[in-house]
């Protein structure tokens, strides 16, 4: 079954940086999209960033120029390298995929920004 592992979260000062990971396994990673979501205490979850099967990215407004999306078809592996953070940035961050009308989900890795 699809198995998604996130990792890499933490605290970091405003204006520094981390690197998420997401490990993934039990489908043909190299065939299908992958993001990153994230969610705020007390708000919705949000779409981060994707990036297709064919390495194609995309960003919503408020990261953008921030944070890369990339991943590895050879490891199957997908990250988030995050830059210039600001507190609101503060959120559980996710890695999803999804197929037909099926969404899988990780268990979520805490990134908190705060002097």
């Amino acid at each position: 079954q699809v198995h998604l592992v996130e990792s890499g979260g933490g605290l970091v000062q405003p204006g520094g940086s981390l690197r998420l990971s997401c490990a993934a396994s039990g489908f043909t990673f190299s065939n299908y999209p992958m993001t990153w979501h994230r969610q705020a205490p007390g708000k919705e979850r949000e779409l981060v960033a994707t990036i297709t099967a064919s390495g194609g990215t995309n960003y919503v407004d408020s990261v953008k120029g921030r944070f890369t999306i990339s991943r590895d078809n050879h490891k199957n592996m997908v990250y988030l390298q995050m830059n210039s953070l600001k507190p609101e940035d503060t959120a559980v961050y996710y890695c999803n995929t999804w197929g037909g009308l099926m969404h899988f989900w990780g268990q979520g890795t805490q990134g908190t920004v705060s002097s």
